[in-house]
């Protein structure tokens, strides 16, 4: 029902009665599964709105819904601020307040190996170090199963420990294809580029802007500059996600560090915006692809500089004002044309799985007997589904929007 083909609005729907996600495509307008639905299950493999943005939406179906703790509250935030968006921009939301009530009472918590049994299926989440909380979601159902990856990272970071191959066998396999084609560079070596661009537009007497999602990323980029001894400003949501991931510190891959690195950093107050730029300095914030929050207001006085930078930090959604940033050269403001006039940087402090980690979790489900891959969540999941055929002797699908796989 979406992420085929295309990154953004996962859902997936299993034999008409379980739903594996249901997100939003950050885009300008954003968009929204396709298809008619009442699933009697709803799996939410993580708290991002490209797979969790529309759940509540659902709740008049009165699904039972299965999620992580940290997932839980993060996809109850994210709704939250949806609906401040939409009611910003005179524009109606996908749900209202009642239903995100609804979605935290019908909420089941998780942690990882625990089973949910239902009449005829059992679901087991197993961690798919991605983000706090992600998971991989594993379906047994009429004498069959299936592993969805959800989205998936198979390294460390600093942040978290990588999920590690040693799924449970399954007769298929859906998993995710962002960076099909595309190997991540070294973790430390990016991480020293990086701290090395932000000392010397410091030195220069330049401000530097680092849009980061704020879930993860935020968090990452934070635990990077206290590494490094550089003090920053925290601004946006990330200020709310890093209390919230705090409360389940099991999830974390140490949640000292990350205390220590979120009180290094200076937290953003109100009226203390206009002020940060006066003087040389560092600021992390949303959104991390610029399609809206604190970031904006950044640009619009610091675009104009070429002492200043703008240091991207992920995946740039096609459509959005931070893919226009890299391949135009600007941003859209609400209609406004903002030329880009400071140095722009991207640095892929990824979690995701590179193309050889994917193809390890291929390998190694088939090695186990699985017959079935789906490739999905990705702009080259057709070249991800053509390498499967072409390595190993079982059935791979690249498929569309709408289409349905019969096993």
């Amino acid at each position: 029902m979406g992420a085929s083909q295309e990154v953004g609005r996962s859902a997936f729907l299993v034999d008409d009665r379980i739903l594996l996600d249901y997100g939003i495509k950050p885009s300008d307008p954003p968009l929204y599964p396709q298809g008619d639905l009442r699933p009697e299950t709803v799996v939410i493999s993580h708290g991002h709105l490209d797979h969790c943005g529309v759940v509540p939406n659902l709740m008049d179906l009165e699904p039972r819904v299965l999620a992580t703790s940290p997932t839980k509250h993060l996809t109850n935030l994210l709704a939250r601020d949806t609906m401040e968006i939409a009611d910003g921009n005179g524009t109606v939301a996908p749900f209202d307040p009642v239903d995100i009530h609804m979605l935290m009472r019908r909420t089941q918590e998780l942690d990882y190996m625990d089973a949910y049994e239902a009449k005829d299926y059992t679901i087991t989440l197993l961690d798919a170090g991605h983000i706090p909380g992600s998971a991989l979601t594993y379906l047994e159902i009429g004498g069959q199963s299936l592993l969805y990856t959800g989205d998936i990272k198979n390294s460390d970071t600093r942040l978290l420990k990588g999920s590690k191959i040693h799924y449970p066998e399954a007769d298929v396999l859906m998993i995710e294809s962002t960076y099909f084609g595309n190997d991540h560079p070294d973790r430390l070596a990016l991480e020293q580029q990086f701290i090395e661009s932000i000392r010397y537009t410091l030195d220069t007497g330049g401000n530097v802007i680092i849009p980061g999602f704020a879930i993860g990323r935020t968090q990452e980029i934070l635990l990077i500059l206290k590494e490094y001894g550089i003090s920053a400003y925290v601004d946006g949501m990330g200020t709310e996600v890093t209390d919230i991931l705090l409360k389940d510190p099991e999830f974390l891959r140490d949640a000292g560090r990350l205390r220590s690195a979120y009180g290094y950093a200076t937290t953003v107050k109100p009226g203390m915006r206009k002020s940060l730029l006066f003087e040389p300095s560092v600021i992390v914030t949303t959104a991390g692809m610029l399609n809206g929050g604190p970031v904006l207001g950044y640009l619009k006085r610091a675009a104009g500089n070429p002492r200043n930078k703008l240091m991207l930090t992920g995946f740039q959604v096609e459509g959005t004002n931070g893919r226009n940033a890299l391949e135009k050269g600007h941003i859209d403001i609400d209609g406004e044309i903002l030329p880009l006039r400071c140095a722009l940087e991207q640095y892929r402090f990824s979690a995701h799985s590179g193309e050889s980690e994917l193809k390890a979790i291929v390998k190694h489900m088939v090695d186990k007997g699985c017959e079935h891959v789906i490739c999905v969540h990705g702009d080259h999941t057709q070249d991800f589904a053509a390498w499967v055929k072409a390595e190993f002797d079982v059935n791979a699908y690249a498929p569309k929007i709408g289409e349905e796989i019969n096993i």
